[in-house]
């Protein structure tokens, strides 16, 4: 297995996306003696595999979290870690429910935490990189996250705006919030 993390081959190697074009068509055309797959046909051809926990470690600059966990992003980390708490509870209090809206809302829920906790958004405001954005995306999935909970406990769901939101940032269809539970 070769993971990469893609998204940095355009965001800080310009040439990366043509290089990866280049690498792509000379598999394609040359005669390898491997295939592409993703990780997920490797599991399902290869379904007994090796398991290993790597130690927590970055590559990030210093050679520890400094990029995620610093003077100018940790307010951040209060609110994320909050959200995750909430949903946990959230999971907890409605792992049985039924009701169609009330699913779409936790559903939701499980989505903005997920966006919130976005490493891009930690990583840009440390770079100084567009950060008024990624200050303006972390309050959002906060505050889109609190609103759908109190939304739920009050029982009085805007079903427009969720339509809205989950039109905006349609991500994880089939996401499941009983994946906090």
């Amino acid at each position: 297995m070769c993971p990469y993390d893609a998204e940095l081959f355009g965001h800080w190697w310009y040439e990366g996306p043509y290089w990866l074009y280049v690498l792509f068509k000379k598999i394609y055309y040359n005669n390898t003696n491997f295939k592409l797959i993703t990780p997920s046909e490797y599991v399902k051809k290869y379904p007994v595999i090796q398991e290993c926990t790597p130690c927590r470690c970055s590559w990030g600059a210093n050679g520890y979290s400094e990029v995620w966990l610093n003077g100018s992003n940790d307010y951040a980390l209060k609110h994320i870690h909050h959200l995750a708490e909430k949903m946990v509870e959230l999971a907890h209090t409605y792992y049985n429910e039924t009701d169609k809206l009330k699913l779409r809302v936790l559903n939701q829920c499980a989505r903005e935490v997920l966006l919130a906790q976005s490493s891009d958004w930690l990583f840009i405001i440390t770079n100084g990189t567009m950060v008024d954005y990624a200050k303006k995306r972390i309050k959002e999935h906060v505050g889109r996250f609190n609103r759908f909970c109190d939304e739920l406990n009050s029982g009085n769901i805007d079903e427009k705006f969720l339509t809205y939101v989950e039109k905006q940032d349609c991500v994880f269809d089939d996401i499941d919030f009983r994946i906090y539970f």
